[in-house]
């Protein structure tokens, strides 16, 4: 009770409030039992109080006339999140910082509180579910992992708090409108319909067999033309654009056309003989290129009356056919041309087509430039140039525009078929590019680096900026189904889609099949003073994330696992079931049952349904599924059951050295994590010629660890981590000499991560040959972090590890605590001096933020052991796709 005259002290208990002075005590019962953990002092005589609940309480101590204590006021003003600390800002203003909800800013009001701010928080991670890698099951894959194709639903927070969290990085869409549910839409393009507006109001839309055309009023009112426009409405589009004054331009298969829109009469047409098509077109101010058959490209000038001067034509014999053409917005007088047959592109004076420089992109005569665009995506450097080759992947160079010199040459993949281009405006003078392909990708300039991210949309097919004087800073995206108006974030973040619970969100398991999520949970009630637990089974939509169905378990029973699995039924098929495992609390259990195992059905109506229940001598702390079994981890024991009809039925089992915390099944290969005696690999067999089902114990780790999750991450590979936030690679030497090698699990990387992992999810996710690492899985721990881990490729392992051993002594970090011994593995029976064959990809990361006099440092000695020089420019190339990874 600092700041008052009055000195004492006041004790906050769960029944009470204690005044003590001078060795005297006054009591005083609070109305409603509680349990406080945070205060803050807003002046000498209030303090704000929060407790385990959520609540909110106003403290105020009344004072006499010489400053003595007459009494205290208590008053609950409202709710919030769980506070771990208050913080009064002034003002009436006070930050709520929550470890197990979002924490907040909100304002003291007459008795009640207004919330200001909202700070997401998806801490602490019980469990998670990866929802989504980019692709729905069945489709495949093989274009370079990027986090923005994965969505990750975590069950976050704890009581009031827990919720379901969908999280996923890349660059945020929102959506402001739906303008057309149409499919096959080819392109489109933003016009104005006079040449005294600023902005655009006229959206073409262009399909392979017609044009429509939209017109945006100010007010945001949409309108379809259909008459006194001028446009070939009965053709696809190839090309759209404003030309001086009043002229639009138009580009279909068989003409180009300059239309004046005030009278909407066509001025001139220009075809080409024969009938030819006109595969490709690209414009700028009044000059148009043209692809023509194929083989020929003709260059047109407008004259201000509207009329066609052709400039230049050449017939390409040699590169082959033309793929694609693009005249940069500065092109300084050039068109850039991709060739089918030399699949390569070519750089060519606007005004004669005569080739500058040609670069053969590929050797592969699938990988076809379909795709290219010249931008400004970083200030002060060279434009980049950007191909989208016909088999996913993108090149990029950089260009001089003095010598039209082409260097620095990149390539990714985007995905499995071919990008398109389309240059988006920037605030600051410079460009963004979207590309569109089975996954949308916005390419974007950020501290010197061009960054290649993931749009968080579904699928779109073509998009066009659309800045218009209803929708401003907007674009365009067509999707395969429809044709939506939408903002577009200008870099990447992480976006969190929350669905409140109200409850402990324990456990989440994930039905790709059913779109459904199943979630055990635990509610928990204070009521007359007294705490009550109750636990559900609930089912979510995956779509609009909302509640379908809600199962009720047992009074005083709580959900300990959840699982999807496919079971074989009995009858020879197998059938998908939610399981579920639970535990009693203690003082509820009987000598027969201290746990049940519950098997739930999803109705056609998305209703639960009880198939069977098994009572258990053990609280069921993880659950999984082999070869259409059960495996369920009790709590000395790991118990196979089988499904027959609704009953299950014990087919094996297998004895822990203490008891099991998490199983990960792997074809009929069960990981156990133990409390206390780290992990152990069984081998599920099934019985022939009338013999039981068994568990045969095939591996084990030696060493004491006190494990939390497990899972595996290649073949005879496993990733476990501890409760003292170690990470361990554990591998089975299966060619050893003796059979007590072949059942060792030896530790072949290490490191200790500071973090409580409390699930580890892996993944299998095709990559490309000569990828520098293989992501494998997901990691959720307690603070709320999510870490993606991935193997080396053998081929960068030597190499990534010396230049994290030459930066972590060259790097200072926060406090100056050395990098090895803030990574070396640590625990209560041993500890390292550094982290063994781990490399922290944040680490290395800051390669790229480092000057160049300590970037050439950090490079000595790279790829000495393998006689091959590497450079700078290698190692930013190999970062960079390393940052592409989150």
């Amino acid at each position: 009770m600092s700041d008052l005259d009055v000195d004492g002290l006041l004790i906050l208990a769960e029944t009470s409030i204690t005044y003590c002075k001078d060795g005297n005590l006054r009591v005083e019962p609070l109305q409603e039992a509680s349990i406080f953990v945070a205060w803050a002092q807003i002046d000498a005589q209030r303090w704000l109080l929060a407790d385990d609940y959520g609540k909110l309480y106003f403290l105020m101590l009344l004072l006499d006339e010489h400053n003595d204590l007459l009494e205290w006021k208590l008053d609950m003003i409202g709710q919030a999140s769980r506070a771990s600390t208050l913080v009064y800002l002034g003002s009436g203003l006070v930050y709520i910082g929550s470890h197990q909800g979002d924490s907040q800013v909100i304002r003291i009001q007459e008795k009640s509180i207004g919330i200001m701010q909202t700070l997401p928080n998806i801490a602490p991670i019980l469990d998670f579910t990866i929802m989504d890698m980019g692709s729905r099951a069945g489709e495949a894959q093989t274009n370079d992992y990027s986090s923005g194709q994965t969505r990750i639903v975590t069950g976050s927070g704890a009581f009031q708090d827990g919720s379901l969290r969908s999280v996923r990085s890349g660059v945020g869409m929102e959506e402001l409108g739906l303008l057309l549910e149409a499919d096959h839409i080819a392109d489109l393009f933003a016009l104005r319909s006079t040449s005294a507006l600023s902005h655009v109001d006229i959206l073409l839309v262009s399909f392979v067999e017609e044009t429509r055309i939209f017109q945006f009023q100010d007010n945001g009112e949409v309108e379809e033309r259909t008459e006194d426009i001028g446009l070939a409405l009965n053709h696809g589009t190839l090309l759209a654009a404003n030309m001086s004054e009043s002229l639009l331009l138009q580009v279909t298969s068989s003409s180009a056309s300059v239309i004046d829109l005030e009278d909407g009469m066509v001025v001139h047409e220009w075809s080409p003989s024969q009938g030819q098509a006109i595969t490709a077109a690209s414009a700028i101010s009044q000059r148009l290129c043209l692809a023509i058959g194929g083989t020929e490209a003709v260059v047109l000038d407008t004259t201000p009356s509207g009329a066609f001067r052709v400039v230049a034509r050449r017939i390409f014999q040699r590169e082959g056919q033309i793929s694609s053409l693009h005249i940069p917005r500065d092109s300084s007088g050039i068109c850039i041309a991709g060739f089918w047959q030399s699949t390569s592109i070519a750089i060519l004076k606007l005004e004669t087509l005569e080739t500058i420089n040609e670069v053969a992109i590929s050797d592969d005569s699938v990988s076809v430039p379909r795709s290219i665009l010249l931008a400004q995506i970083l200030p002060g450097e060279q434009p980049t140039l950007f191909i989208a080759m016909a088999n996913g992947e993108v090149v990029t160079f950089s260009m001089n525009l003095s010598t039209f010199s082409l260097s620095a040459r990149k390539a990714i993949v985007l995905g499995t078929q071919q990008a398109n281009f389309k240059a988006l405006p920037t605030s600051d003078g410079l460009y963004s590019v979207f590309a569109t392909c089975e996954h949308p990708s916005l390419i974007y300039g950020s501290e010197g680096r061009i960054v290649y991210s993931a749009v968080t949309v579904e699928k779109a097919t073509c998009v066009c900026p659309f800045d218009s004087e209803a929708y401003p800073g907007a674009i365009a995206v067509a999707t395969p189904q429809d044709l939506k108006i939408a903002l577009v974030d200008t870099e990447r973040t992480t976006h969190v889609n929350t669905l409140p619970i109200g409850e402990t969100v324990r456990r989440v398991a994930y039905s790709t099949t059913l779109k459904t999520f199943g979630v055990g949970t635990i509610r928990r009630t204070l009521r007359e003073g007294c705490e009550s637990v109750k636990s559900h089974f609930k089912l979510v939509d995956e779509v609009v994330f909302k509640l379908l169905a809600s199962f009720d378990l047992n009074d005083d029973e709580l959900v300990e696992s959840v699982a999807r699995a496919d079971l074989r039924d009995g009858s020879g098929d197998t059938v998908e079931r939610f399981i579920v495992g639970t535990a009693y609390l203690e003082d509820q259990v009987s000598d027969t049952a201290r746990g049940r195992i519950l098997v739930l059905a999803v109705t056609q109506d998305r209703m639960l349904k009880l198939v069977t229940e098994l009572p258990v001598r053990g609280a069921c702390r993880a659950l999984g599924c082999v070869e259409g079994n059960i495996v369920a981890a009790l709590v000395k024991t790991v118990v196979i059951f089988t499904l027959e009809g609704s009953s299950l039925h014990k087919a094996a089992s297998y004895r822990t050295s203490t008891a099991p915390i998490d199983i990960a099944v792997k074809g009929n290969l069960i990981a156990i994590a133990d409390l206390m005696k780290s992990v152990s690999v069984v081998e599920f067999n099934r019985g022939t010629e009338g013999l039981p089902d068994t568990l045969e114990e095939k591996a084990r780790h030696f060493q004491t660890a006190w494990g939390t999750a497990v899972a595996h991450v290649d073949t005879d590979t496993l990733l476990e981590s501890d409760a003292e936030g170690n990470l361990m690679v554990l591998h089975q030497n299966t060619s050893g000499v003796t059979s007590e090698d072949r059942r060792r699990l030896e530790v072949t990387s290490e490191i200790r991560l500071g973090e409580m992992v409390n699930r580890i999810r892996s993944f299998e996710f095709p990559t490309l040959a000569n990828a520098t690492v293989i992501p494998k899985a997901f990691l959720g721990t307690v603070d709320g972090s999510i870490y993606l881990f991935a193997l080396i490729a053998p081929s960068y392992r030597d190499l990534l590890m010396r230049l994290q051993s030459n930066m972590a002594a060259m790097l200072r970090s926060p406090g100056d605590i050395p990098f090895n011994s803030y990574r070396a593995f640590k625990n209560s029976v041993r500890e390292a001096e550094e982290p063994f064959r781990f490399v922290d990809g944040e680490l290395v990361e800051r390669f790229l933020d480092c000057t160049k006099d300590m970037q050439d440092e950090m490079c000595k000695g790279l790829g000495a052991q393998t006689g091959k020089a590497i450079d700078v420019e290698d190692i930013k190339g190999i970062i960079e796709g390393l940052r592409r990874l989150h």
